[in-house]
């Protein structure tokens, strides 16, 4: 492992300089793991005025003594008073001690500091300044607050979604005291802007340790003041095939999701979050009845709680929407397969498929991918070039237009998803030759007619989807369709 040349060249100069100068806070610590650091950080003893007259390029990024070079965080020793809002300290002094610094900070493997020239030595033999055993908590695998964990959490109350966000992405435990005291202060989140919830969120379930993260929330009361509405599905039976309760079959659905895009990961957690508002019956006899349809409109609310942006919560959404699809190898055909592609859109399909691989592992089925699911993947790249959208067709607005003789109208649209109807129930008939005799035959039809023909053209297959979606629904109080 190897400190980047920046940060060398900061530390060489402020030392040249006669200050004292080392690499601090999480970048000892992942290095000591022998871990890429996503940032390296340096305290020094040098006042800001110091820093910039050695480095007039950097800039003086806040009240607290951090000057910024090159990306990387150089800040003054510093000990910090009073936290009146819970997040930021009011008053912040300089010291002339390295160990006053690092007892300011939040856990123990985090409040180390290491000389630069130490990074050429073996990591046993690294010279690191640990007042605080975080050596020992490394090796322990403990996420330990520094002094009084009443204390660091009353500081700074998002350094408890911090603990559970290193536990997960370490793979550590929070020791006794330091969880004690997030739970005794878990109610001092609501003081933390969502901004800066959501992002600490978003690490936790992105994680490799998703599942255990997410535990971590609820063990510690912290879940309920991030997302609230899971808590109605804890010890929530479900009938049959479901053997977990509807929050440990989210939770679980989280852990079993591999997919790296965020949208995916939110949608395999509230997949299921409208089943305690749709439930009826009791037992074997329970139903959840387009829990889907509400949970994308409950996870629209959430997310833009959450303050995600519009584009992961409509990606979002759409996936818990669609998470229900239906495929029966021998009932649902090619032309259904096309329709499902067009309604949930290629785009989405793949992530479709991961977010029905993690609710199936996650409802306790052994096999992620059984062969209902691998016969749909062979139907959908068997149909993938057929058309799907008028853009597809081989006609266009004004190829109508010209025919016809029109100017641009909502006639045009009619007569493109008129033709598409007919096209997605029968792709050879996706020729410029039929498509402009169609057309012509189409246009002696009303618009309200034309509207209507869309709607009953592939009748039979849509009454077939309408059957198969119900046949979903009914599947939920025997076994998964796929």
């Amino acid at each position: 492992m190897n400190i980047s040349k920046e940060v060398k060249g900061i530390i060489k100069k402020l030392e040249k300089a006669g200050h004292k100068a080392y690499i601090v806070g999480g970048c000892v610590r992942d290095f000591l793991l022998e871990r890429k650091p996503k940032d390296w950080d340096i305290t020094t003893n040098a006042k800001p005025k110091d820093i910039l007259k050695l480095f007039p390029e950097g800039r003086y990024e806040n009240k607290f003594g951090t000057v910024i070079i090159d990306d990387v965080e150089v800040t003054t020793y510093r000990v910090e008073a009073k936290y009146s809002d819970k997040r930021h300290p009011d008053k912040v002094e300089f010291t002339t001690k390295l160990e006053d610094d690092l007892a300011r900070r939040d856990f123990t493997i985090n409040a180390m500091a290491m000389p630069v020239q130490s990074s050429k030595l073996k990591i046993k033999s690294l010279e690191v300044i640990d007042p605080f055993d975080g050596q020992e908590d490394l090796k322990k695998k403990l996420i330990r607050a520094v002094g009084d964990p009443e204390e660091r959490f009353s500081e700074d109350a998002l350094r408890m979604l911090r603990a559970v966000r290193l536990g997960s992405e370490l793979g550590f435990q929070i020791e006794g005291k330091t969880g004690e005291a997030i739970k005794k202060n878990a109610q001092d989140l609501k003081y933390i802007s969502q901004e800066r919830i959501r992002d600490e969120f978003t690490k936790i379930i992105m994680s490799n340790q998703a599942e255990k993260g997410l535990r971590g929330l609820y063990d510690l009361g912290l879940l309920k003041f991030i997302i609230p509405e899971l808590l109605a599905g804890v010890g929530m039976e479900q009938p049959k095939h479901h053997i977990y309760t509807v929050f440990e079959h989210a939770v679980k659905s989280l852990g079993f999701c591999k997919s790296k895009k965020l949208s995916v990961r939110l949608a395999s957690l509230l997949h299921d979050i409208a089943k305690p508002h749709t439930r009826e019956g009791e037992g074997d006899e329970a139903h959840f009845y387009y829990h889907n349809t509400k949970g994308a409109g409950m996870a629209r609310r959430i997310l833009y709680r959450l303050k995600y942006s519009k584009k992961i919560v409509s990606k979002t959404a759409h996936l818990i929407r669609h998470h229900m699809f239906v495929y029966n190898i021998g009932e649902v055909t090619a032309r259904g397969v096309r329709r499902l592609l067009k309604r949930v859109g290629p785009e989405y399909i793949a992530d479709l498929m991961e977010l029905r691989i993690a609710d199936r592992l996650g409802s306790g089925c052994p096999k992620a991918k059984p062969y209902k699911l691998r016969h749909l993947e062979y139907m959908l790249e068997k149909v993938s070039a057929d058309p799907i959208s008028t853009s597809m067709l081989k006609i266009d607005g004004n190829d109508i237009m010209k025919m016809l003789d029109l100017k641009p109208s909502p006639k045009v649209g009619l007569l493109l998803n008129a033709s598409l109807a007919e096209v997605l129930d029968d792709p050879k008939k996706n020729t410029k030759k039929y498509l402009k005799k169609r057309v012509k035959e189409l246009s002696q039809m009303s618009d309200a007619d034309l509207a209507r023909k869309q709607d009953t053209i592939g009748k039979k297959e849509k009454k077939q989807d309408i059957k198969m979606r119900r046949k979903r629904w009914l599947a939920e109080k025997d076994e998964p369709m796929i």
